[in-house]
C-alpha cells in the first residue's frame, strides 16, 4: 500500500496496556501487511514479535505514568518522593521518632558527721547520658544532668545504726527526663574539597545528631537552612538554685553548619559550599565576563553565578580531615513502656564537687546505690507516618511559614517538634469556646506500648508548650489537653455469594476490616459507616452487605468515655458525628470487630 494511506490511520493514543496495544499492532499487519504477515496463531513467528513489541509499549507506558505520577506530590507513592517534595515545601522530616518521659532516680549518701541529714560532700550530679534499660531490653538515656543536692529533692533516712539507732545513710530521690535509644559515635574521612558536601550516617533509626566535630576541633552546628548563620546554644546556668532556670541559650554567629536530610531509615548531613582554603573576598570579574553591548570579548568559562564571590555565607565544608559524629539511634521497636517497667541502670556517670577530697569506697559505693524507675508511662508515636499522614504534614507545612497564626500552624508545628523532646501520634487544636480571649486548647494524644493510643505525659505536653511558644501569636495562650477517646465496635452482617464458602468470606471481610483501621483516627475525625459498606462490599465472595451497626465499648478495659451512638448519627445515617475534643479508637480488633453470614 502506498505510504500516502498509511499516514492516513487513524492512532488510538489511548490504548497504551498490553492487549490493546497488540490489538492495534495485529489490526496494522493485517491491513497495511496481508502478503508479509498471515500467520499470526499462537505458536507463530509473528504472534512472538507481536507479544514483544506490545510488551515493551506496556512497559514504556507503566514507568511513563510512574515517573508523572512521583513528579507531583498529590499522586507520588514512593515515601522518599514524598520526603523530597515535602523538602522543597520546607517540610522536615524530624527522623525516627522517639519516645520521652519522666523518671524517678534514687541514691543513698553517707550521713553528715557533723550535722543532720546527708553529707553534702557525697552528693553527686548525674551526668547526661547516662543509661537505662527497661525489663523488655529497650534503651533509654538521660537528657540533662540530675542534681541530687538541689533542695527540691525529698531525702529519707536509709538505713541506721543497729546500736545507736543513729542514721548512717540517707536516701535522695530526684527526677530527670529520659529519651528512647542511645548514644553512638561514628568516624567518617573526609577527602577534598567539594562543593554542597553530602555525608551518609551508616547507622539507620537515628533520630537526634549530637555533634559534629572535625579532627582540627572544628564544630559543626545543626541548622535548619543553610542560609542561616545564627544558632542558640543552651549554657548550664550556675545560678539555678535561686532562679529555677537550668539553661541559658545564647545566640552564635557560625560558619560550620549543615541540615539533617532524613530519609526513610536513612540519614545525611548536608553541607555548604565554601572552601576552607579561601578566603572570604569578591571574585575577580574578569574571570567571569560576559557578553554585553559595548564588549568585544568574552571568557570560555561557564557562567556560575555562585562563584562571583568567595564567600562562606552556606557554610564552610570539611575536607581533608575526619569527622566525629556523635548521634543518638532509637530503639528500631516499639519504645514506649509502662509504669515501673525502667527499673534498671546500664551505665552511670556521676560529678562530685571535689573527688580528691573523698573516700574511693564511700564513692563507689554511692555510685552502685543509684536506681531507677518511671513512676508515669513514656509513650510517644512509635510509629512511621503513612504517605497519607505525611502529605498531609507536608501540605502544612509550606503555608505556615514558621509562625502560628492558625490553627493548621499550631498543629503541624506540633508535629514537627525535634524527636528529642518527644513525639505525638495525633495533635487537633480548637479556639477555646468560652474564653473571650485568643485561648487555644490543644488536643494530644500518644502511644502505649502495645501501639494503643494513651494520655500524653505531662512531660511532652511542657515541651511542647515551650516549643510553641518561638512561632506562637503574642496575644495566643495555649492549654495542652487530653481528647476524650471512644472505643468503638463493628458488627456486620453479609450475604457471600452462591459458589463461596461463607465461613471464608466472613474471615475475609473480617480481614479486611481490620487492615483498614489498624491506624489511628485523627482528633475530631467523624466515622463513616458508607464506608464500611463500601469496603465490604469490595471483599472477594461478598455478594452484599446487608447490616452494619457500631457499639461503644465502656467496659473495664476500655476508656470510661461514652457516646450515645444513635443520637449522634448524622440524619442520613452515613456516618457517626464526633466531638472536637475525642478521638475514635477500635483497640481490639480481634474481638471489636465481628460479624454474620447470611
Amino acid at each position: 500500500m502506498a505510504d500516502e494511506q498509511k499516514k492516513i490511520l487513524p492512532i488510538d493514543y489511548t490504548h497504551r496496556e498490553f492487549t490493546s496495544i497488540r490489538g492495534d499492532l495485529l489490526e496494522i499487519a493485517e491491513r497495511f501487511y496481508p502478503d508479509t504477515f498471515q500467520d499470526f496463531s499462537e505458536a507463530s513467528f509473528g504472534a512472538l514479535m507481536l507479544d514483544a513489541v506490545a510488551y515493551v509499549g506496556d512497559q514504556l507506558s507503566f514507568y511513563l505514568d510512574y515517573n508523572v505520577n512521583e513528579t507531583f506530590l498529590d499522586t507520588a507513592f514512593q515515601y522518599n518522593n514524598i520526603l523530597r517534595h515535602g523538602r522543597v515545601l520546607g517540610y522536615k522530616n524530624p527522623g525516627r521518632a522517639s519516645t520521652y518521659g519522666k523518671v524517678a532516680l534514687y541514691i543513698q549518701v553517707p550521713a553528715s558527721t557533723v550535722a543532720l541529714g546527708p553529707d553534702n560532700s557525697y552528693i553527686p550530679i548525674l551526668r547526661r547520658g547516662t543509661r537505662f534499660t527497661s525489663k523488655n531490653g529497650l534503651n533509654f538515656v538521660l537528657t540533662e544532668n540530675v542534681d541530687f543536692a538541689s533542695p527540691k529533692n525529698q531525702s529519707v533516712v536509709a538505713r541506721t545504726d543497729p546500736s545507736t539507732g543513729a542514721p548512717t545513710f540517707y536516701a535522695i530521690k530526684a527526677y530527670g527526663n529520659v529519651v528512647s535509644g542511645v548514644f553512638l559515635q561514628e568516624n567518617i574521612e573526609v577527602g577534598t574539597f567539594e562543593r554542597f558536601r553530602r555525608i551518609e550516617i551508616r547507622s539507620p533509626n537515628i533520630s537526634e545528631i549530637i555533634t559534629v566535630i572535625d579532627s582540627e576541633g572544628n564544630e559543626y552546628f545543626e541548622v535548619d537552612y543553610l542560609a542561616q548563620d545564627i544558632v542558640f546554644k543552651e549554657l548550664t546556668n550556675n545560678n539555678f538554685k535561686n532562679d529555677n532556670v537550668p539553661s541559658i541559650i545564647k545566640p552564635y554567629l557560625v560558619s560550620r553548619k549543615y541540615i539533617v536530610q532524613n530519609e526513610r531509615g536513612r540519614t545525611f548531613l548536608q553541607f555548604g559550599s565554601g572552601n576552607p582554603n579561601k578566603s572570604n573576598v569578591v571574585a575577580t570579574p574578569q574571570e567571569a565576563a560576559i557578553e554585553l553591548f559595548g564588549k568585544t570579548y568574552t571568557t570560555s568559562k561557564t557562567f556560575d553565578p555562585t562563584k562571583l564571590s568567595n564567600n562562606q555565607n552556606y557554610g564552610i565544608v570539611p575536607a581533608n580531615t575526619s569527622l566525629t559524629v556523635v548521634y543518638r539511634t532509637t530503639n528500631p521497636t516499639n519504645s514506649n513502656v509502662g509504669v515501673g517497667s525502667l527499673n534498671s541502670v546500664s551505665s552511670r556517670e556521676f560529678n562530685y564537687k571535689d573527688r580528691t577530697s573523698l573516700v574511693p569506697t564511700t564513692i563507689q559505693s554511692v555510685n552502685v546505690s543509684l536506681e531507677v524507675s518511671n513512676e508515669t508511662p513514656i509513650v510517644g508515636d512509635v510509629t512511621t507516618p503513612t504517605s497519607t499522614d505525611l502529605k498531609r504534614r507536608i501540605y502544612d507545612t509550606f503555608p505556615t511559614q514558621n509562625r502560628a497564626v492558625t490553627q493548621a500552624d499550631y498543629e503541624n508545628l506540633a508535629y514537627r517538634m525535634p524527636s528529642k523532646f518527644g513525639s505525638i501520634k495525633r495533635v487537633s487544636v480548637q479556639r477555646d469556646p468560652n474564653s473571650q480571649k485568643r485561648n487555644l486548647n490543644m488536643y494530644v494524644i500518644s502511644e502505649d506500648e502495645f501501639g494503643k493510643i494513651t494520655a500524653t505525659n505531662d512531660t511532652i505536653k511542657n515541651n511542647l508548650k515551650t516549643w510553641l511558644n518561638h512561632y506562637r501569636m503574642l496575644s495566643d495562650t495555649i492549654d495542652i489537653l487530653d481528647p476524650f477517646v471512644l472505643n468503638i465496635g463493628i458488627e456486620f452482617i453479609i450475604k457471600p455469594q452462591a459458589a463461596v464458602n461463607k465461613f471464608v468470606a466472613l474471615q475475609n471481610a473480617i480481614s479486611a476490616l481490620k487492615e483498614k483501621y489498624n491506624t489511628s483516627f485523627y482528633i475530631g475525625e467523624q466515622f463513616s459507616i458508607s464506608d464500611v459498606y463500601s469496603y465490604l462490599k469490595d471483599v472477594p465472595g461478598v455478594l452484599d452487605v446487608l447490616k452494619v451497626r457500631l457499639i461503644n465499648k465502656t467496659t473495664s478495659q476500655y476508656s470510661p468515655a461514652a457516646i450515645d451512638i444513635n443520637n449522634n448519627l448524622s440524619p442520613d445515617g452515613n456516618y457517626l458525628m464526633v466531638p472536637k475534643n475525642a478521638i475514635i479508637e477500635i483497640k481490639f480488633p480481634e474481638t471489636d470487630i465481628q460479624g454474620k453470614v447470611r
